[in-house]
């Protein structure tokens, strides 16, 4: 068969199966990322089908997922917006880094992956995924909760996080060393600052030379813009996915707005390559083993979360219910910890499957944490009091009383 004939069947089978997995998880209430990483292990070598001519093109396809996944997480912000979240929300940032990353590097380290392999791992474990905890927040009910704005605020610090992490792991895993990882890292931070200071006062000239009515010139503009810086930024050895994020924060208003309402289509779609690509670029048969170290690294790190989320949300003067919840809301890793594994797993390959089967538990295991995590804990202090007979209110709970009148629990 003509190779071109066999490149469009075989990406017209893998984009119609991703629709199919889109609808039924959206039916069945679940985030469709763990159904594209089992698709592409299906497809991937070692699978149940595996793919011949498509391989190049899912390549490209997944780095152009990478980048309008962090374009549009740029144009989610203004720059405002982040340098207020970095005010008052770094003693959160930092805490959710040392309980979360910490444990991901120690398990690198005790795996002998060495100090590239736990610098990877550290932010495989550290951020969690914004797109599963929105959606679980949209679908509870909760956006209106006491504890919503914590939750949202330590997203936006990992998010903004990265553009300093990436350049620093893209700097590692090309073997520039120490020195080299500090000039990129120079360069990241510059360019951040460059673009929060021009976003914040100039951001309006920025938004109007892009600005157009016709949405297929601002489609084009915007695009074209972005691929261009991330493979200037790529180039400087800053992270393509950096360079699309600085692009979004410059942007702001109704360009912005319009931005995103043309180019979410095509990060759903590019987005669902990567994951696919990811998939194909892992063995299956080396999954098994690394399940029982996937596995306890998840239970730890979903502790680690629920704790991040009670820190932040007793900060913000939130109850302890709240506490609870937010900690719960913040448990699912996804999309960017497979972003940081499929940087990594060139240099080390062993990443792959241990982020697999990660995000595969934390993915189904978040929307159960942010649902049950606070009840579960109220029906545990209740058995306790039927067990030990009554006792006089506690400090945990004198403080809950008025959270609760002021933000009853809403969808769990």
């Amino acid at each position: 068969m003509h190779s071109t004939t066999t490149l469009l069947i075989e990406l017209g089978g893998i984009i119609l199966t991703l629709g199919l997995i889109g609808r039924f998880a959206g039916r069945v209430g679940l985030s469709p990322i763990p159904l594209y990483l089992l698709a592409g292990l299906a497809f991937g070598q070692g699978g149940l089908l595996p793919l011949s001519a498509s391989g190049d093109f899912i390549a490209v396809g997944a780095e152009i997922g990478v980048i309008l996944l962090l374009l549009l997480l740029g144009l989610e912000y203004s720059a405002s917006e982040l340098v207020t979240s970095l005010r008052t929300q770094y003693p959160s940032g930092a805490v959710d880094f040392v309980l979360n990353a910490l444990p991901g590097a120690g398990a690198a380290l005790l795996l002998g992956w060495g100090p590239v392999g736990a610098v990877a791992l550290a932010g495989v474990t550290w951020i969690s995924s914004s797109g599963v905890v929105a959606k679980v927040l949209t679908d509870l009910g909760r956006l209106g909760n006491r504890e919503t704005p914590v939750i949202l605020g330590v997203l936006v610090i990992e998010d903004l996080s990265m553009a300093v992490y990436l350049p620093l792991l893209t700097a590692l895993l090309a073997g520039l060393g120490l020195a080299g990882g500090s000039i990129t890292l120079v360069i990241a931070l510059g360019a951040v600052f460059v673009v929060l200071y021009l976003a914040i006062r100039h951001g309006r000239i920025l938004s109007r030379a892009v600005s157009s009515d016709n949405p297929e010139m601002l489609l084009l503009v915007v695009l074209g813009l972005t691929l261009l810086v991330a493979g200037v930024a790529q180039q400087l050895q800053v992270s393509a996915a950096v360079g699309a994020f600085l692009v979004g924060i410059a942007l702001s208003g109704e360009v912005a707005e319009g931005a995103r309402r043309l180019l979410a289509p095509l990060r759903d779609l590019f987005a669902a390559v990567f994951f696919v690509f990811f998939g194909l670029s892992t063995d299956p048969a080396a999954i098994p083993p690394v399940l029982a170290p996937a596995l306890l690294l998840a239970l730890a790190t979903a502790l680690t979360k629920i704790a991040t989320g009670w820190y932040a949300a007793r900060r913000a003067g939130v109850g302890p219910r709240g506490r609870l919840r937010a900690g719960g809301a913040l448990v699912a890793r996804g999309e960017f910890s497979i972003v940081i594994a499929g940087l990594a797993v060139a240099t080390e390959p062993r990443i792959g499957p241990l982020a697999t089967a990660y995000v595969l538990i934390l993915v189904i295991l978040g929307p159960l944490t942010a649902r049950f995590t606070e009840p579960a804990v109220r029906h545990v202090q209740y058995r306790l009091r039927l067990r030990h007979g009554p006792q006089p209110p506690g400090r945990a709970e004198r403080e809950s009383a008025p959270e609760e009148l002021a933000s009853p629990p809403r969808g769990g």
